[in-house]
């Protein structure tokens, strides 16, 4: 028994919620893939023997390298009864942050596709059939590496640019959350959730299937490009409405480029979201209040949460009741907040055990690196990254994420970043909704925004991004949050131009 008094080897499988109680648990459905399901006698006999695999292979490390299916959640429950550290790698890594995860989390096995498999061929692929769907075990040389006691999960913070930084989980931390989670979520009787993010993110790994797992939920668990995902952002709105409209899920968790394209699409059809959702949580990034009014206008009940790796994800969450769009909700059961002197959140309560290559252990109250304030009646007001906050040429201190919720709350602005650090005025890069927008519509959708912010916080100068701000660009992380460096340094050209053309551009309009 656990710190939480139910068994460390299936409290996922043991739902306290919903679900039917008695004999008939084993025969609830707990996984749905589309074509097949999945029962919960049924998965935990599949998490028995690939646990059982594991241990005669003598696994340390395990890597998953998967689309979502039955398969990557058997592996990943299998993983934490044999006592196996799990890594999953996202899909949309390229091959060096591949190669630096399995490398420095010293992964002694990989679970892959066949084809993903073919980038291996100097190890012997051994085919294995897992839950219905036909993989490849691959056996990889590897040094043992020291890692922080304890842990259960090696989750890689960053998407993109350098190498990858490991956060090492371990299971008590995990299942506070999960747990957390479920109590919240509780009143809101969650029986379907349509899992619309990988698995090898782990905001959908802790709050979109180990959660509702542990509620009694069934999983819709469809591979991502069923959804309309491709990639690390790719989001077909039109194939998203069309599954959420077929399975009927009660509840959903998205990225706030996600929220806004499924918003936009509803409006300009005409179209609302299916009446079956009850819960839709945006996270990753900042949301705002607009966007949430507008998600709800169209039948998608948007609430915002907030949430970090070295926290095992969600923090808090605005629910139905307790709900107050523009902040990032009130703390959930698992999670202690306080504000530094200089104004920092931080966090206790389901802390991670460390990061991977670091002998130092987490301290009980973790910074979190964003700046905020918690009101009277607890909710969190999220004001910006600390290390982002901008200085202009004026001494006045701007926090980009403020300036980049204004922009992309204007319906026609996807995807925003800010600059300005000692420069007389703030410029952006911007990615429209629409491929199509006019330089026109743009600048009016700005016009729009600085009408909003003082003086010191207006864009006065903006170029059109070279591509969406994702992970596979080079411009964004895994969860969405966009790479800064990287998107000044593929855009520096074009803004030093627009400078010099852009007080022309503003005389021509006056």
């Amino acid at each position: 028994m656990n710190a939480l008094g139910t068994s460390t080897e299936y409290w996922w499988l043991s739902p306290t919620g919903v679900a039917p109680q008695g004999a008939a648990v084993d025969d609830a459905i707990c996984l749905d893939e589309g074509g097949r399901t999945w029962g919960r006698a049924a998965l935990r006999a599949q998490v028995q023997a690939f646990a059982t695999h594991l241990t005669t292979q003598g696994t340390r490390v395990l890597a998953t390298l998967l689309d979502n299916s039955a398969a990557w959640v058997v592996a990943d429950l299998a993983a934490a009864q044999a006592g196996v550290v799990h890594v999953p790698l996202p899909a949309f890594f390229t091959p060096a942050q591949i190669a630096h995860a399995l490398r420095s989390a010293g992964v002694d096995h990989l679970l892959t596709s066949p084809i993903a498999a073919a980038s291996w061929p100097q190890t012997t692929a051994q085919p294995i059939a897992l839950a219905g769907h036909a993989l490849v075990w691959l056996p990889l040389p590897a040094a043992q590496v020291a890692m922080p006691s304890g842990t259960a999960k090696i989750t890689y913070t960053s998407g993109t640019t350098g190498q990858p930084k490991g956060v090492c989980l371990g299971s008590v931390a995990m299942q506070r959350v999960s747990e957390g989670l479920r109590q919240a979520m509780a009143p809101l009787a969650i029986e379907r959730h349509l899992c619309a993010l990988p698995f090898s993110v782990l905001l959908e790994n802790i709050a979109g299937l180990l959660a509702p797992l542990a509620q009694g939920a069934v999983c819709i668990t469809l591979p991502m490009r069923e959804l309309g995902l491709s990639g690390a952002s790719g989001f077909d709105a039109v194939r998203f409405q069309a599954v959420v409209a077929q399975h009927r899920p009660h509840s959903v968790i998205l990225l706030p480029q996600m929220l806004r394209a499924w918003t936009a699409h509803l409006m300009m059809t005409g179209q609302r979201a299916p009446d079956a959702l009850k819960f839709v949580a945006v996270g990753g990034a900042a949301v705002g209040a607009r966007l949430i009014a507008a998600a709800r206008a169209v039948g998608i009940p948007a609430y915002e949460g907030y949430g970090l790796s070295e926290g095992a994800s969600v923090q808090t969450l605005n629910l139905p009741g307790a709900d107050r769009p523009g902040t990032a909700g009130r703390a959930l059961p698992h999670t202690r907040l306080r504000v530094a002197a200089d104004g920092e959140i931080e966090v206790a309560g389901s802390l991670f055990n460390g990061y991977l290559g670091d002998a130092a252990p987490a301290a009980e109250w973790w910074p979190s690196g964003d700046l905020g304030r918690i009101d009277s009646e607890g909710f969190v007001h999220l004001q910006g990254r600390k290390k982002h906050v901008l200085i202009t040429a004026y001494g006045r201190n701007v926090s980009p994420e403020w300036v980049e919720a204004a922009l992309c709350a204007e319906p026609v602005i996807a995807q925003a970043v800010v600059f300005g650090e000692a420069q007389p005025a703030l410029s952006a890069v911007l990615w429209p909704v629409r491929p199509e927008a006019s330089d026109a519509t743009l600048q009016a959708a700005v016009d729009n925004a600085n009408a909003t912010l003082p003086d010191y916080a207006r864009v006065q100068r903006w170029v059109r991004a070279g591509a969406s701000f994702d992970a596979s660009s080079g411009m964004a992380t895994a969860n969405g949050r966009p790479q800064r460096t990287a998107i000044w340094q593929h855009h520096a050209h074009a803004l030093g131009a627009r400078c010099r053309s852009a007080a022309v551009y503003h005389l021509a309009l006056r």
